[in-house]
């Protein structure tokens, strides 16, 4: 898979050495970084003491750590962008002749740095405008929450104009440009008939020109951003200031703090070998019959699911215990790396689901119901994964391969017992009401340490950095996606889009059957284009009522929208999950593509099965 700038069109830009400046700068962002990270897990885990120990709750903690959250995201963008770890797709660049391909990529990097230094003044100027809003509790402005946005676009282009002079020629960068300046130009000289072609611009701009710039391996999250931008500066008045504060508000909700903190969790369990010793375990039971590797993986991806509440850090606590095993066994790395993605969105549902906690508090769902529901349907998925797996296994290589003996079994057991607590841990502390989602990954990363350090041989100091860093890295460049997308999400609603989907949708033919086949095809493509979180919050509002007044059971109708979702997200070739799959399992994307199509078409079986039959959905109720 192709990063951000890495992995680029040609070989001499995929070499190209780093600015030493740049490096020397960069350091003390990931220094700050990982001093952000620790502020938030320890400030989240006093948060949890004084109110459930002491009762006595501190009411600035959720301050600070907002504070320190939209920080450490924006700084993890730059440092996302300085690691080459914004995703991007290079399928199309690939299939260029390396002359245009060259050519290609300085368009997109020109793109991005329009893009970002288009929002330099908005951003500056939103910081000043939240200088007059106060927070509650610490009583400071909310600028000094802000900049934040403003410091993680300079860094960024700072990033991005030093890689550029480094590996695009001087006549591709110049062309690149000229070509972006000029259309840029005719937009904007052409901006009065563009404001009178209505819906057309969200076609123009929102569809074809974030397609366009995603051939041309422009990052998934400047695709949006571009998008977005582009449409709000030319077809219409509403000023650039509004595309900082959607990402801001898509970036800093306090549920999404669980994502780096999980993320980290997921680092702790691969470092510690936590992770390990559960898929060792399940190996000892399943590892010596057919397609027993990939129950393994898949039962792996089920438990830990429950533990980290993240695809992003189940991908990488499994994928390095079993893909080694299973390519002595003969499983092609493509195979795996589809296995390990559809597994991936299979195991959503089991909570904790972030995903699930924020469909529930927008649609005014029962989350525990959504829970109670979750399990039973990641384990329908399961079956149609696991049956799928069986049949491709038909031919798997089995010499040598010898049943683990029951002493090797409790030995697996007695190893992996600390680790497999964590889930129901999690599960209790939630379902209990001792803390949120987001207290209870704290809690997780915490216990995690201490286990890890008492049994599994510890992690030194070192080595927590580089933890710390890598998750700020991977947080940021998953946090600027979900930002920018709530930029594109603002911009599609304001189009009108939405409110013509709401009225085809009443008056649609076919009633139920026909509301959920449009139901999974809208879902499954938002899922490609948008990610979970901006989808929910644009059509949950819309579809829900829809839905209660055809008598569809709310916790059904989640269930549905959100396995589509899921799908959506490791759907080729736009599905981000798949891309972060196929980063984790470092094979090509242009490779898993073919394979992870029957993958894909099992879970969607799964779906119309789960859309078909309420009762998988409300049997746990």
């Amino acid at each position: 898979m192709s990063t951000d700038i890495d992995q680029s069109s040609t070989a001499a830009e995929e070499t190209a050495p780093r600015s030493a400046l740049v490096t020397t700068l960069i350091k003390p962002l990931e220094v700050v970084s990982a001093v952000l990270l620790t502020v938030i897990v320890v400030m989240l885990l006093v948060g949890v003491v004084s109110r459930y120990v002491f009762s006595i709750p501190i009411v600035w903690i959720d301050e600070v750590v907002s504070i320190s959250f939209l920080w450490l995201a924006m700084l993890g963008t730059a440092i996302a962008m300085h690691r080459n770890e914004h995703l991007r797709l290079t399928l199309f660049l690939q299939m260029m002749p390396e002359r245009i391909r060259g050519f290609v990529h300085a368009v997109a990097l020109v793109s991005i740095a329009a893009f970002l230094i288009a929002l330099i003044h908005p951003a500056i100027e939103y910081a000043q405008e939240e200088w007059f809003v106060t927070s509650p509790a610490l009583n400071i402005p909310n600028s000094f929450r802000v900049s934040a946005l403003a410091f993680g676009i300079l860094a960024m282009l700072g990033v991005l104009m030093t890689y550029a002079a480094q590996t695009v020629s001087r006549a591709n960068l110049i062309g690149a440009i000229g070509l972006v300046v000029v259309l840029a130009a005719l937009c904007w000289t052409f901006s009065a008939q563009l404001t009178q072609i209505g819906l057309y611009n969200t076609l123009l701009f929102l569809v074809v020109l974030v397609a366009l710039c995603l051939v041309a391996g422009v990052p998934i999250a400047f695709c949006f951003g571009l998008g977005a931008l582009s449409y709000l500066a030319f077809s219409t008045t509403v000023p650039l200031m509004v595309i900082i504060g959607r990402m801001d508000e898509g970036m800093s909700s306090l549920i999404l703090v669980s994502v780096p903190i999980f993320v980290l969790l997921g680092c702790v369990l691969d470092a510690t070998g936590m992770g390990k010793a559960i898929v060792d375990f399940l190996a000892s039971l399943l590892g010596h019959i057919k397609a027993g590797m990939s129950y393994v993986l898949l039962g792996s991806l089920f438990i830990v699911s429950g533990i980290s509440g993240s695809k992003v850090s189940d991908m990488a606590t499994i994928a390095p215990a079993l893909f080694p095993e299973m390519k002595r066994r003969g499983h092609q790395p493509k195979e795996m790396i589809a296995l390990l993605a559809t597994g991936a969105a299979m195991a959503d549902t089991v909570p904790p689901s972030i995903v699930l906690i924020v469909l529930g508090s927008v649609a005014g769902v029962s989350i525990a119901g959504l829970f109670q529901s979750g399990v039973v349907i990641a384990g329908v998925l399961l079956l149609a994964l696991v049956a799928l797996a069986r049949w491709k296994a038909r031919h798997e290589k089995m010499e040598n391969v010898k049943r683990a003996g029951f002493a090797i079994i409790w030995k697996a057991l007695l190893i992996a017992g600390p680790a497999l607590v964590l889930p129901f841990l999690i599960r209790s502390a939630v379902g209990g009401g001792v803390a949120t989602a987001t207290e209870v990954s704290t809690i997780a990363v915490l216990y995690a340490m201490i286990i890890g350090q008492v049994l599994y041989g510890g992690i030194g100091w070192r080595k927590v950095y580089g933890m710390l860093v890598e998750t700020a890295a991977l947080s940021g460049a998953i946090l600027l996606i979900l930002g920018t997308a709530s930029a594109m999400a603002w911009a599609i609603t304001q189009s009108g889009v939405v409110q013509s989907l709401s009225q085809f949708l009443t008056t649609l033919p076919g009633g139920v059957a026909a509301f959920m086949a449009v139901t999974i095809l809208v879902f499954l493509i938002l899922g490609c284009l948008l990610e979970g979180l901006p989808a929910i919050l644009i059509l949950a509002p819309i579809m829900f009522p829809i839905a209660k007044k055809l008598g569809i059971h709310d916790i059904h109708y989640s269930m549905v929208v959100v396995t589509a979702m899921n799908i959506g997200l490791m759907m080729p070739p736009i599905g981000v999950g798949f891309y972060v799959a196929c980063r984790i399992g470092d094979e090509s994307p242009d490779k898993v593509m073919a394979a992870i199509w029957p993958y894909i078409i099992a879970l969607i079986i799964g779906l119309i099965a789960i859309a078909a039959v309420p009762w998988f959905s409300t049997v746990a109720l």
